[in-house]
């Protein structure tokens, strides 16, 4: 100081220092540290301010603002071996205007030395995806470090930000084609994820529309048998009305009722014989075929409250009525009769084809 020289300082500033003036004002927001005779006597706060002429000097004057440091563009390598050039900004503010004054020589100097220094540590830690992504905790890790070096120099660094990362042209390029395949593989995933939806979509669509389809033949086919159960027993309960009203008709028409049920069934016997005779050219006919009689018979025994007595009474008057046989003839008699006749016509008509046996000499 006594030759005249200043140490130097990244950032030139004014060094012109107010003069003592027995009354100044200090401004707001500054601190001035008076020496007396050489030796730290006070620090002036803002307002009025008396000094003693030549024995008071103002020897710093000290700003209690927030204060923007640049921090110059420098190298530094990453884990990875990149060469990186950065540079970024630091906000520090004066909390101690003795410590800043006396504990170091020139505070933003040291204060933005260590903040390279720091940088170029940190960075060194880490690898270049890590130093583009992870810029915040970056900027955390160097405040954090200059806070702890700089506490004995009465100055706080607030925050710290790297404005501009450079990196070589052959890694930015890299880069760029790294992110290039990044995005293909992006949109080519995308691409195969949207067919993987569709055809899952498509085919939960056929799942659910087989299934509708099921559910609805199911209720279909129920419906239907619903419908045919309603209907078979809807067919039973005529059916078994007409029954009952048959039954409630023979009960009540006793003898004569009976009498026209049995004839029925017997004509209906009579009329399926002669469909088959019509019908093909086989006949399946009873045993007893020429026993007329015992057909319409056995066709009245199907009634089974019909005596046998009756069933040939009945068979008679059912004969006769259709010209067969006389009214007054037996059944059984007509029947013998038939079957002698039948028989003896076919002896007859082998005796007249069989040859007659030649006489002898």
């Amino acid at each position: 100081m006594g030759s005249g020289l200043m140490p130097p300082t990244y950032f030139q500033k004014s060094s012109s220092l107010p003069m003592n003036t027995i009354i100044r004002f200090v401004p707001q927001q500054t601190a001035w540290i008076v020496e007396r005779m050489g030796k730290f006597n006070r620090i002036l706060q803002p307002g009025l301010a008396i000094l003693i002429p030549f024995i008071d000097r103002i020897a710093y004057v000290k700003s209690l603002k927030e204060v923007a440091i640049e921090i110059p563009s420098q190298s530094a390598i990453t884990a990875d071996n990149v060469t990186l050039e950065l540079d970024g900004v630091l906000y520090t503010r004066v909390f101690d205007a003795y410590k800043a004054s006396y504990g170091v020589e020139d505070a933003e100097y040291a204060i933005s030395q260590l903040a390279q220094t720091t940088m170029r540590s940190e960075i060194g830690q880490l690898t270049l995806d890590h130093v583009l992504k992870e810029r915040a905790a970056l900027n955390t890790n160097i405040t954090a470090a200059i806070n702890e070096a700089a506490q004995a120099w009465g100055v706080t660094c607030l925050r710290y930000e790297i404005r501009d990362i450079h990196a070589p042209k052959p890694v930015v390029e890299a880069m760029h084609r790294q992110v290039t395949a990044e995005r293909s593989k992006r949109a080519e995933i995308l691409d195969s994820e949207g067919q993987r939806q569709s055809a899952i979509n498509i085919a939960e669509g056929r799942k659910q529309s087989a299934i509708l389809a099921s559910e609805a033949e199911r209720a279909e086919k129920i419906n239907r048998a619903a419908g045919e159960a309603e209907a078979i027993l809807l067919r039973a309960r005529a059916t078994a009305a007409g029954i009952e009203a048959v039954a409630r008709a023979i009960a009540e028409g006793k003898d004569a009722a009976q009498g026209a049920v049995s004839l029925s069934v017997a004509e209906k016997y009579v009329d399926a014989f002669a469909k088959l005779a019509k019908e093909g050219t086989a006949v399946v006919v009873p045993g007893n075929v020429g026993d007329i009689g015992g057909m319409i018979a056995t066709a009245l025994s199907v009634y089974g409250k019909v005596g046998d007595a009756q069933a040939r009474t009945m068979a008679k008057e059912l004969l006769a009525k259709g010209g067969i046989i006389d009214a007054e003839t037996p059944a059984v008699a007509s029947s013998t009769t038939s079957t002698t006749t039948t028989t003896e016509g076919r002896a007859d008509s082998a005796s007249q084809s069989a040859p007659a046996p030649e006489k002898s000499a």
